[in-house]
């Protein structure tokens, strides 16, 4: 008898041509809206298919756009500016470190609607705990762009006076909990963090984020396993991006239908949604929120997604995947898709979206110019060496004190 192993490979290598047939997308609106109590069991049907609300016309069809029929055409669009201003700020922020200026970057191009969407639903107070790639929930903070940008020069306008690498920012204000490098972390922090609010009853939830990979590290099953236990407001977010760097993301998936499913498993109801459609975005996120804050529980939701992108500025993603894989990507461009379906209400236009899309791209450029008058790396303009001692001690330790005067601050 021969043992063999088995060798998960992605759809096309490079050189060959982009295959998504093998994916099983379900028409928008196939799926119902589920009661807020429902349990894990009852959840298999959301946790295999595909939340889905736009159709391939832009039309917003089936129940789950019943449930955000109050979200208006104002609401919308501030969903497309969101959307917007974070491309703008991805296409900056990369020339920039292509032109030396900061050292790392990660976009999150064509991911926008996740963190827009799901942002938006959120109430201050409520904390995210976020992966890589998640910019996107503090634009829709409204985050100024100004210490954003401060953080990745790590110039004085860097609200973390350059105590975190580039991309790993911290906001207590906007809900945005410290990015850490070692993945999968945030996850297990995201419970704990909930549990001490359901002992609080202060009525705020925490959201975990983690990416597809990742959900292979040890912290991403003790954070199943404790919120089964538990049950503190938690709302598991899952992006399956479909690559970990230039791992396949079968490889983390396993012998598991869905990510959402392994959930399930630890007896926690999960969906599964269409990541590149807001509408469908906003109303699971809508729905999570809605069981979470009433009490019943945990959920999971994995996001169904594509990273357009290079996982960093330090990856090459043509040496792993066809250089024109992200344009066959069946579920198309967020951008493009609520683009379409306002259009096709009629509350946009090509030429409304041409000029927005410039003004904000101006707007982005501009602050971009002048938080670069602060420092770059290429025009470096350090901050005291006296910030050091700050933020460690509520009262500075008299051995600190005068090392702090021997430096002559």
């Amino acid at each position: 008898m021969t043992t063999k192993l088995n060798f998960p490979h992605p759809p096309a290598r490079p050189n060959e041509a982009p295959d998504f047939s093998a994916l099983d997308i379900p028409p928008a609106g196939a799926l119902d809206v589920p009661p807020l109590d429902i349990t894990a069991n009852d959840s298999r049907d959301y946790s295999n298919g595909l939340i889905r609300v736009l159709n391939d016309e832009g039309k917003a069809v089936g129940p789950w756009a019943d449930y955000i029929a109050d979200l208006d055409s104002e609401a919308l669009l501030q969903g497309l500016r969101d959307m917007l201003r974070m491309r703008a700020l991805d296409k900056r922020m990369l020339n920039a470190q292509r032109q030396g200026k900061t050292s790392f970057y990660l976009q999150c191009t064509g991911e926008e609607a996740i963190g827009c969407g799901f942002q938006r639903q959120l109430a201050k107070g409520d904390m995210n705990f976020p992966t890589y790639r998640q910019q996107s929930l503090l634009i829709a903070a409204d985050f100024p762009l100004e210490a954003l940008m401060g953080q990745l020069y790590s110039n004085d306008l860097d609200p973390l006076e350059g105590r975190q690498l580039p991309i790993m920012h911290s906001s207590r204000e906007h809900g945005f909990f410290s990015i850490s490098g070692n993945l999968g972390t945030q996850y297990i922090q995201a419970v704990g963090w909930a549990m001490a609010n359901a002992l609080s009853d202060n009525g705020q939830i925490a959201a975990a984020w983690i990416g597809d990979g990742a959900t292979a590290s040890n912290d991403f099953h003790a954070a199943l396993l404790t919120a089964s236990v538990y049950r503190p407001p938690v709302i598991l977010n899952i992006v399956n991006n479909q690559w970990a760097i230039s791992t396949y993301t079968g490889v983390a998936t396993g012998g598991s239908r869905t990510y959402a499913s392994r959930a399930r498993g630890y007896g926690i109801p999960a969906l599964r949604v269409d990541g590149n459609d807001y509408l469908a975005v906003a109303a699971a996120s809508k729905w999570a929120v809605e069981r979470t804050r009433a009490g019943h529980g945990p959920v999971a939701i994995e996001w169904f997604t594509y990273r357009v992108a290079a996982h960093s500025t330090s990856d090459d993603p043509s040496a792993y995947r066809p250089k024109d894989e992200a344009k066959a990507w069946p579920l198309g461009d967020p951008i493009d898709r609520l683009k379409a379906h306002l259009v096709l209400r009629g509350d946009w236009s090509d030429e409304r979206h041409v000029q927005t899309e410039a003004e904000i791209l101006d707007g982005v450029t501009a602050i971009q110019k002048e938080v670069e008058s602060h420092g770059t790396f290429v025009n470096p303009k350090p901050t005291s060496p006296s910030t050091i001692f700050k933020g460690v001690y509520a009262d500075m330790p008299e051995h600190l004190r005068r090392q702090r005067q021997e430096m002559g601050y």
